[in-house]
């Protein structure tokens, strides 16, 4: 059986996988909404959700740095990683020896099309339809929320980092009517300076729980760089976990933010 990857790679298996390596957290849940649990062998040390797994399934180590040893004595006969999240030293190495799936997911319509093809490569694509239908109406039924109010998505504090145009997290602020006051930036992770921040004079500042665990103290920080700007703590795992959890993040954004326009 031939598949091709998003990387336009071609991957060939003899028969559908039995032994599965994740190496991405929210592709993670995604194998195990559709269904995987005894053919996912083992997934990294931030693959959190779901609990089952992460206190039951072996640990390959990080998603930046992954133990060789562990995946060789797991025998794999798939490996599922990520252009962005995985080394692309990394993954190189792990081609050389096991057949390697990788998605490349910049926005929803990419994530939809990893979802169908991860079904179709593990055997379980009428569950994959059902995510996507469901993640796709939701979606479709999303008001633009905060219409054209200007945004800065921030992902870590020392340095001050955000995003741009080309990540996924760009895709969802703009589904829910927020304009990214960085999205030109050359880099796709931009450290910006607080003086910055200030000249963007965004009207909402969106502090992400990850992978900076922002908490109530930094508002105070960031309301002293843009004292007009709304600054609010935000759960980054709607915003840039591309699996099925996406299911629920067109629900969490209709409660979220109305919120803000009271």
């Amino acid at each position: 059986m031939l598949f091709t990857d998003q990387l336009g790679r071609k991957i060939s298996l003899e028969k559908f996988p039995r032994r599965i390596i994740s190496l991405v957290p929210s592709q993670t849940e995604l194998l195990y909404d559709l269904g995987l649990s005894e053919k996912v062998v083992g997934i990294t040390k931030f693959c959190i959700h779901p609990d089952i797994w992460f206190n039951e399934k072996k640990r390959v180590g990080g998603t930046k740095k992954i133990n060789f040893d562990v995946i060789e004595n797991l025998r794999p006969d798939l490996i599922i990683a990520n252009k962005e999240e995985n080394t692309k030293e990394e993954v190189q190495q792990l081609m050389n020896h096991y057949p390697v799936w990788v998605s490349d997911v910049g926005n929803l319509e990419d994530a939809l099309t990893m979802i169908g093809s991860i079904g179709k490569l593990t055997n379980s694509t009428e569950k994959a339809i059902t995510i996507s239908k469901k993640i796709e109406a939701s979606f479709n039924d999303l008001p633009q929320l905060l219409l054209s109010t200007s945004a800065a998505y921030i992902i870590w504090n020392k340095p001050i980092m955000t995003v741009n145009n080309t990540r996924f997290i760009h895709d969802m602020l703009q589904r829910i009517g927020l304009v990214n006051v960085f999205a030109d930036s050359e880099n796709e992770y931009p450290k910006i300076t607080k003086n910055q921040l200030k000249f963007a004079n965004p009207s909402l500042i969106l502090l992400s729980s990850e992978p900076f665990p922002f908490k109530q103290k930094h508002i105070d920080f960031y309301k002293e760089i843009c004292p007009e700007a709304e600054v609010v703590l935000v759960d980054g795992e709607f915003f840039s976990w591309y699996g099925s959890r996406l299911q629920k993040s067109a629900a969490y954004f209709s409660n979220f933010f109305p919120k803000l326009l009271r």
